[in-house]
């Protein structure tokens, strides 16, 4: 499937991969987050070597249980239009 919304999702992950300024720590959880929902769903995977940092991803992911693929793209979009503008 490559539907408009997937190609819009594409290009703001590369944009968003690109990007060079540093967000707040809660806005970065977002990102991964909806990231996170929109590629893999509620397939949360656990990891055994959790540190600090992957326990608040991991949490954030959680949050989005039940969120849909195609309403975590469009959430993800949102964030990189909002905080990934060229400057």
């Amino acid at each position: 499937m490559n539907s408009k919304l997937d190609q819009d999702f594409k290009k703001a992950f590369s944009t968003a991969s690109k990007m060079e300024k540093k967000l707040p720590q809660d806005v970065m959880l977002q990102f991964y987050a909806y990231y996170k929902q929109a590629t893999a769903g509620d397939n949360f995977s656990f990891n055994a070597n959790f540190d600090v940092r992957n326990a608040f991803k991991f949490n954030a992911w959680m949050q989005l249980k039940g969120i849909s693929s195609e309403e975590a793209k469009i959430k993800y979009i949102e964030l990189v239009n909002n905080h990934c503008k060229a400057s």
